[in-house]
Protein backbone atom coordinates (compact mmCIF):
# COMPACT_ATOMS: atom_id res chain seq x y z
CA UNK A 1 0.00 0.00 0.00
CA UNK A 2 3.22 2.54 0.70
CA UNK A 3 4.73 2.05 -2.26
CA UNK A 4 1.20 2.56 -3.81
CA UNK A 5 0.44 5.82 -2.58
CA UNK A 6 4.15 6.38 -3.09
CA UNK A 7 3.90 6.03 -7.21
CA UNK A 8 0.44 7.59 -7.25
CA UNK A 9 1.87 10.93 -5.92
CA UNK A 10 5.00 10.62 -8.21
CA UNK A 11 2.17 10.32 -11.10
CA UNK A 12 0.12 13.42 -9.51
CA UNK A 13 3.70 15.47 -9.16
CA UNK A 14 4.55 14.84 -12.66
CA UNK A 15 0.95 15.63 -14.91
CA UNK A 16 0.82 18.65 -12.24
CA UNK A 17 2.75 20.31 -9.88
CA UNK A 18 0.27 23.07 -8.80
CA UNK A 19 -2.30 20.28 -8.66
CA UNK A 20 -0.49 17.80 -6.13
CA UNK A 21 0.38 21.05 -3.97
CA UNK A 22 -3.39 21.90 -3.58
CA UNK A 23 -4.89 18.12 -2.97
CA UNK A 24 -2.95 15.39 -3.20
CA UNK A 25 0.05 16.29 -1.03
CA UNK A 26 -1.96 18.17 1.54
CA UNK A 27 -4.62 15.05 1.44
CA UNK A 28 -7.31 17.49 0.57
CA UNK A 29 -9.12 15.15 -1.51
CA UNK A 30 -8.91 12.45 1.04
CA UNK A 31 -10.38 14.26 4.09
CA UNK A 32 -13.03 15.71 1.71
CA UNK A 33 -14.29 12.61 1.02
CA UNK A 34 -14.42 11.16 4.51
CA UNK A 35 -15.82 14.15 5.91
CA UNK A 36 -18.70 13.26 3.18
CA UNK A 37 -18.67 9.42 4.63
CA UNK A 38 -19.22 10.66 8.39
CA UNK A 39 -21.77 13.49 7.21
CA UNK A 40 -23.60 10.68 5.12
CA UNK A 41 -23.92 7.97 8.17
CA UNK A 42 -25.27 10.35 9.98
CA UNK A 43 -27.77 11.20 7.92
CA UNK A 44 -28.76 7.21 7.95
CA UNK A 45 -29.07 7.32 11.35
CA UNK A 46 -31.46 10.29 11.18
CA UNK A 47 -33.55 9.14 8.68
CA UNK A 48 -33.95 5.26 10.12
CA UNK A 49 -35.25 6.84 13.02
CA UNK A 50 -37.42 9.24 11.34
CA UNK A 51 -38.58 7.30 8.32
CA UNK A 52 -42.36 7.42 8.02
CA UNK A 53 -42.61 4.44 5.68
CA UNK A 54 -41.96 1.75 8.51
CA UNK A 55 -44.94 3.04 10.07
CA UNK A 56 -47.44 2.92 6.70
CA UNK A 57 -49.64 -0.20 6.31
CA UNK A 58 -47.72 -1.24 3.95
CA UNK A 59 -44.04 -0.94 5.40
CA UNK A 60 -42.26 -0.01 2.51
CA UNK A 61 -43.13 2.03 -0.47
CA UNK A 62 -44.84 1.68 -3.64
CA UNK A 63 -42.77 0.00 -6.47
CA UNK A 64 -38.95 -1.14 -6.11
CA UNK A 65 -36.51 0.79 -4.85
CA UNK A 66 -32.75 -0.87 -4.05
CA UNK A 67 -29.59 0.77 -2.88
CA UNK A 68 -26.31 -0.30 -2.36
CA UNK A 69 -22.79 0.37 -0.65
CA UNK A 70 -19.10 -1.24 -1.13
CA UNK A 71 -16.67 0.84 0.91
CA UNK A 72 -12.34 -0.47 1.13
CA UNK A 73 -9.66 1.11 3.57
CA UNK A 74 -6.70 -0.48 4.33
CA UNK A 75 -3.52 1.20 6.06
CA UNK A 76 0.57 0.55 7.52
CA UNK A 77 2.96 1.91 9.33
CA UNK A 78 1.64 2.97 12.84
CA UNK A 79 -1.08 0.23 12.37
CA UNK A 80 -1.99 -2.31 9.64
CA UNK A 81 -5.03 -2.68 8.95
CA UNK A 82 -7.04 -3.74 6.17
CA UNK A 83 -11.25 -3.15 6.50
CA UNK A 84 -13.75 -4.16 3.84
CA UNK A 85 -17.51 -3.97 3.88
CA UNK A 86 -20.36 -3.98 1.55
CA UNK A 87 -24.45 -3.90 1.85
CA UNK A 88 -27.49 -4.21 -0.52
CA UNK A 89 -31.14 -3.32 0.17
CA UNK A 90 -34.13 -4.12 -2.44
CA UNK A 91 -37.81 -3.43 -1.31
CA UNK A 92 -40.95 -3.88 -3.35
CA UNK A 93 -43.74 -2.96 -2.49
CA UNK A 94 -47.32 -3.80 -4.97
CA UNK A 95 -50.65 -2.99 -3.54
CA UNK A 96 -51.17 -4.45 -0.20
CA UNK A 97 -47.86 -6.84 -0.39
CA UNK A 98 -44.47 -5.56 0.27
CA UNK A 99 -41.26 -7.65 -0.06
CA UNK A 100 -37.93 -6.47 1.34
CA UNK A 101 -34.12 -8.25 0.66
CA UNK A 102 -31.31 -7.27 2.34
CA UNK A 103 -27.37 -8.27 2.53
CA UNK A 104 -24.60 -7.20 4.21
CA UNK A 105 -20.67 -8.54 4.90
CA UNK A 106 -17.92 -6.94 6.83
CA UNK A 107 -14.14 -8.19 7.01
CA UNK A 108 -11.37 -7.04 8.87
CA UNK A 109 -7.67 -7.58 9.87
CA UNK A 110 -5.33 -5.75 12.11
CA UNK A 111 -1.44 -6.79 12.30
CA UNK A 112 -2.48 -9.99 10.07
CA UNK A 113 -5.24 -11.35 12.41
CA UNK A 114 -8.81 -11.33 11.18
CA UNK A 115 -10.72 -9.25 14.08
CA UNK A 116 -13.73 -9.13 12.29
CA UNK A 117 -15.90 -11.63 9.80
CA UNK A 118 -19.60 -11.08 9.48
CA UNK A 119 -22.58 -11.62 6.69
CA UNK A 120 -25.63 -11.65 6.62
CA UNK A 121 -29.12 -11.73 4.81
CA UNK A 122 -32.64 -11.20 5.31
CA UNK A 123 -35.96 -11.34 3.60
CA UNK A 124 -39.35 -10.53 4.73
CA UNK A 125 -42.72 -10.46 2.91
CA UNK A 126 -45.90 -9.22 4.42
CA UNK A 127 -49.87 -9.15 3.45
CA UNK A 128 -51.96 -6.46 4.52
CA UNK A 129 -55.92 -7.53 5.14
CA UNK A 130 -56.64 -4.16 6.58
CA UNK A 131 -55.02 -1.50 8.13
CA UNK A 132 -54.17 -2.98 11.48
CA UNK A 133 -54.10 -6.49 10.63
CA UNK A 134 -50.77 -8.01 8.22
CA UNK A 135 -49.31 -11.58 7.57
CA UNK A 136 -45.83 -11.70 7.48
CA UNK A 137 -42.89 -14.15 6.14
CA UNK A 138 -39.08 -13.96 7.57
CA UNK A 139 -36.17 -15.59 7.01
CA UNK A 140 -32.96 -14.51 8.09
CA UNK A 141 -29.27 -16.14 8.20
CA UNK A 142 -26.10 -14.68 9.90
CA UNK A 143 -22.48 -15.67 10.25
CA UNK A 144 -19.80 -14.51 12.91
CA UNK A 145 -17.05 -15.78 13.58
CA UNK A 146 -16.15 -13.67 17.00
CA UNK A 147 -19.41 -14.18 18.71
CA UNK A 148 -20.96 -17.38 20.50
CA UNK A 149 -22.94 -18.51 17.54
CA UNK A 150 -21.24 -18.84 14.45
CA UNK A 151 -24.45 -19.61 12.50
CA UNK A 152 -27.96 -18.50 12.85
CA UNK A 153 -30.74 -19.29 10.80
CA UNK A 154 -34.57 -18.65 10.99
CA UNK A 155 -37.37 -19.15 8.72
CA UNK A 156 -41.00 -18.50 10.15
CA UNK A 157 -43.85 -16.43 9.81
CA UNK A 158 -47.23 -14.98 11.49
CA UNK A 159 -49.31 -12.09 12.18
CA UNK A 160 -48.93 -8.72 13.09
CA UNK A 161 -51.23 -5.84 14.18
CA UNK A 162 -50.47 -2.13 14.52
CA UNK A 163 -52.00 -0.80 17.33
CA UNK A 164 -51.73 2.49 16.36
CA UNK A 165 -51.02 4.36 13.76
CA UNK A 166 -51.08 7.76 13.24
CA UNK A 167 -48.38 10.68 11.94
CA UNK A 168 -47.54 10.74 16.15
CA UNK A 169 -47.84 7.59 17.49
CA UNK A 170 -47.49 4.12 15.47
CA UNK A 171 -46.75 1.34 17.68
CA UNK A 172 -46.88 -2.93 15.91
CA UNK A 173 -45.84 -5.77 16.78
CA UNK A 174 -45.63 -8.84 14.90
CA UNK A 175 -44.64 -12.75 15.91
CA UNK A 176 -44.97 -16.00 14.25
CA UNK A 177 -43.20 -19.84 14.78
CA UNK A 178 -40.68 -21.13 12.71
CA UNK A 179 -37.68 -23.24 12.31
CA UNK A 180 -34.05 -22.52 13.47
CA UNK A 181 -30.63 -23.45 12.79
CA UNK A 182 -27.80 -22.71 15.26
CA UNK A 183 -23.93 -23.53 14.91
CA UNK A 184 -21.92 -22.92 18.27
CA UNK A 185 -18.19 -21.71 18.28
CA UNK A 186 -17.26 -24.64 19.65
CA UNK A 187 -19.00 -27.25 16.76
CA UNK A 188 -22.34 -27.75 18.38
CA UNK A 189 -25.29 -27.04 15.83
CA UNK A 190 -28.78 -28.04 16.05
CA UNK A 191 -32.35 -27.48 14.75
CA UNK A 192 -35.24 -26.40 16.59
CA UNK A 193 -38.65 -25.20 16.96
CA UNK A 194 -38.60 -21.50 17.81
CA UNK A 195 -40.62 -18.32 17.99
CA UNK A 196 -40.01 -14.76 17.07
CA UNK A 197 -41.22 -11.18 18.44
CA UNK A 198 -41.00 -8.32 17.28
CA UNK A 199 -42.32 -4.64 18.70
CA UNK A 200 -41.97 -1.27 16.11
CA UNK A 201 -42.62 1.68 18.36
CA UNK A 202 -42.61 5.30 17.08
CA UNK A 203 -43.96 8.18 19.10
CA UNK A 204 -43.60 12.38 18.03
CA UNK A 205 -43.36 14.25 21.31
CA UNK A 206 -43.13 17.57 18.67
CA UNK A 207 -42.76 18.44 15.27
CA UNK A 208 -39.26 18.38 15.97
CA UNK A 209 -39.00 15.67 19.02
CA UNK A 210 -39.45 12.02 18.47
CA UNK A 211 -39.08 8.75 19.88
CA UNK A 212 -38.12 4.90 18.65
CA UNK A 213 -37.80 1.65 20.22
CA UNK A 214 -37.19 -1.37 18.19
CA UNK A 215 -37.43 -5.09 19.77
CA UNK A 216 -36.86 -7.84 18.39
CA UNK A 217 -37.08 -11.52 20.40
CA UNK A 218 -35.60 -14.51 19.01
CA UNK A 219 -35.90 -17.50 21.03
CA UNK A 220 -35.37 -21.50 20.89
CA UNK A 221 -33.91 -24.17 23.48
CA UNK A 222 -30.42 -22.75 22.44
CA UNK A 223 -30.66 -19.37 23.80
CA UNK A 224 -32.70 -16.65 23.50
CA UNK A 225 -31.38 -13.62 21.96
CA UNK A 226 -32.63 -9.92 22.39
CA UNK A 227 -32.22 -6.95 21.04
CA UNK A 228 -33.05 -3.62 21.80
CA UNK A 229 -32.68 0.23 19.71
CA UNK A 230 -34.06 2.62 22.00
CA UNK A 231 -33.79 6.36 19.97
CA UNK A 232 -34.14 10.19 20.54
CA UNK A 233 -34.59 12.33 17.26
CA UNK A 234 -34.13 16.29 17.71
CA UNK A 235 -34.92 18.52 14.79
CA UNK A 236 -33.91 21.47 16.18
CA UNK A 237 -34.41 23.56 12.57
CA UNK A 238 -34.21 22.67 9.30
CA UNK A 239 -30.36 22.43 9.44
CA UNK A 240 -29.60 20.66 12.85
CA UNK A 241 -30.83 17.44 13.73
CA UNK A 242 -29.55 15.32 16.27
CA UNK A 243 -30.06 11.27 17.25
CA UNK A 244 -29.05 9.76 21.03
CA UNK A 245 -29.24 5.87 20.58
CA UNK A 246 -28.67 2.95 22.88
CA UNK A 247 -28.67 -0.22 21.51
CA UNK A 248 -28.71 -3.48 24.03
CA UNK A 249 -28.14 -7.19 22.69
CA UNK A 250 -28.42 -10.10 25.05
CA UNK A 251 -28.03 -13.56 24.99
CA UNK A 252 -29.38 -15.86 27.63
CA UNK A 253 -26.55 -18.45 26.61
CA UNK A 254 -23.06 -17.36 25.73
CA UNK A 255 -19.99 -19.55 25.43
CA UNK A 256 -17.32 -19.61 28.74
CA UNK A 257 -15.61 -16.16 27.73
CA UNK A 258 -18.16 -14.27 26.30
CA UNK A 259 -20.35 -11.70 27.61
CA UNK A 260 -24.32 -12.01 28.32
CA UNK A 261 -25.19 -8.44 26.98
CA UNK A 262 -23.48 -5.90 24.77
CA UNK A 263 -24.74 -2.53 24.54
CA UNK A 264 -23.54 0.64 22.31
CA UNK A 265 -24.33 4.22 22.70
CA UNK A 266 -24.27 6.32 19.59
CA UNK A 267 -24.41 10.09 18.96
CA UNK A 268 -25.10 11.60 15.61
CA UNK A 269 -25.50 15.24 14.69
CA UNK A 270 -26.18 17.07 11.65
CA UNK A 271 -25.87 20.63 11.30
CA UNK A 272 -26.12 22.76 7.73
CA UNK A 273 -25.63 26.20 6.68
Amino acid sequence: MTKFLATTAVALLMASQVHAQATGLTGVDRLDDRIDDITEDARDDLDEGNDAQRFSINGVPQGLRGSAALQFSAADGNSDTVELSTAARLTYGVGDWSHSFGLAAEFGEANGERNEENFFGTYEASRAFTPQLYAFGTGRFEYDDFETVERDAFIGGGLGYRIVNTEQFAWRVQGGPGVRYTRLQDGTDETEGAGILSSRFFYGLTDAVSLTNDTDILGSDTNTLLTNDFGVNFRSTDTLSTRVSYRSEYNDNPLAGFEEWDNTFGISLVVGF
